[in-house]
């Protein structure tokens, strides 16, 4: 049976890269500041945003929708992926004494109206469950779901960080199809594409998204690091281009989420998106990333 197509999360014409919120509140912009980045990441051809209820300790969606309200219109540039799933200890939550994972039916609901209301949107365009819930009631979890996309408020579902087989008991009680699959890949973790998951994910037609594609500001192995900068050299790339040039050059199209708040930085992702490796620059990289040759 052939691989299912790679589906649509990113209207054509666009980049394939999202833009990641979770450390968005970092540089302190008013909202209509955040509102004209937001607007200038748009117009560099990033459409996906990618948040999450508990990001920022639950500042970060009010945040963006206090800058949709500050730019009418933006909201719509945008393609929002939200999550939930995940209870912090915090002081907005006094009553969670214990971080954890609740899939509950009755959480979920209210975390994805609160994240609509937060949002001041009247959908989200993709619902991850954030993480692999162990006490998930996946027939339950499923008719929620259900019921959100009947009603408008999802658009698409998927998950976020799953094992394949976990990724596969709630497919089987869905209705609807997972449309994505958001896993941490990069060559500081590579694991995925050699362990299954991203084959899994072609299989099952779900739109991978990558997050910490540059390693979530960890730094590079000695061998990486000379790696990314002898092939950046001669390609005319930044070491961070070139990862994500790897990343890119996955047939599974992967979109990397990119978590920075500078102009400069989204535009050397999106022309990293363009580059394309060759086979052995990648496996060179690979082996630079593991430690080892390919065996």
């Amino acid at each position: 049976m052939a691989s299912a197509p790679v589906p649509t999360l990113v209207p054509e014409g666009s980049s394939r890269l999202a833009l990641g919120t979770m450390r968005l509140l970092d540089g302190g912009r008013s909202p209509g500041e955040l509102a004209a980045f937001l607007a200038q990441a748009a117009d560099l051809g990033l459409a996906v945003l990618d948040s999450a209820d508990i990001y920022g300790a639950g500042a970060v969606e009010p945040a963006l929708g206090a800058a949709f309200r500050a730019a009418p219109g933006l909201r719509d540039r945008f393609r929002i992926v939200g999550k939930c799933g995940i209870r912090l200890v915090s002081e907005a939550s006094p009553r969670v004494a214990v971080k954890h994972y609740d899939t509950s039916r009755s959480h979920v609901r209210a975390a994805v109206e609160g994240s609509l209301r937060a949002l001041g949107t009247d959908r989200l365009d993709l619902l991850l469950i954030h993480r692999p819930d162990p006490l998930m009631d996946a027939h339950g979890l499923a008719v929620t779901l259900g019921e959100l996309v009947a009603e408008g408020k999802v658009l698409a579902l998927g998950v976020s960080n799953f094992l394949p087989a976990q990724a596969d008991l709630l497919q089987a009680r869905l209705t609807l199809p997972l449309a994505a699959h958001q896993i941490e890949a990069s060559l500081w973790r590579p694991e995925p594409l050699l362990d299954g998951t991203l084959d899994h994910a072609q299989v099952r037609g779900m739109q991978v998204m990558a997050w910490s594609p540059l390693g979530g500001g960890r730094a590079p192995s000695a061998a990486l690091a000379l790696a990314l900068a002898k092939l950046g050299e001669a390609l005319g790339l930044t070491p961070a281009q070139v990862a994500l040039a790897w990343l890119a050059r996955h047939p599974s199209g992967l979109l990397p989420v990119v978590g920075t708040g500078r102009l400069d930085r989204l535009r050397e992702a999106v022309a990293a998106m363009a580059c394309i490796l060759d086979r052995e620059a990648w496996f060179g990289l690979l082996e630079a990333a593991r430690g080892k040759p390919v065996a």
